[in-house]
């Protein structure tokens, strides 16, 4: 029988909706105040579930294992511009959504788990009105 796992990890980074094959005046007229640069802020937070069988110390997932890849995730995204530090959103028509940016927090970990356990769904809120979620691959 399979069980889950639930790690919350909190950051705070900002974001711009630009598309990058547009020039600043059409993003405007797109996004409005979201497309002014540098980006506005957010306090994310990052919930990640992993499932998996129970191990001899009923536990899905090794904890400090996991603490430290969604370390490297908050050390990457803390403090900084989404769209200059995520390549998911270098492209051309990328915009910095939340949904987006939990399938790249999936891509940096899925692989990195233990076997025998997998990443069942990655959340990111934005705001207390706003969250989206990735459920791989």
């Amino acid at each position: 029988m399979a069980a889950s796992l639930t790690r919350t990890v909190r950051f705070f980074a900002l974001h711009r909706f630009a598309r990058a094959d547009w020039d600043d005046a059409r993003n405007h007229a797109a996004f409005g105040a979201l497309a002014e640069r540098p980006g506005h802020g957010h306090d994310y937070e990052c919930a990640v579930t992993v499932t998996g069988p129970l191990s001899a110390s009923l536990a899905v997932v090794d904890l400090p294992a996991l603490d430290r890849l969604l370390g490297d995730i908050v050390a990457r995204l803390a403090g900084r511009v989404l769209n200059d530090v995520v390549p998911d959103f270098a492209a051309p028509a990328a915009l910095p959504t939340c949904e987006g940016l939990a399938r790249w927090v999936w891509r940096q970990i899925a692989a990195q788990l233990p076997d025998g356990s997998s990443l069942s769904c990655v959340r990111v809120t934005e705001d207390p009105t706003l969250y989206g979620e990735y459920t791989g691959p």
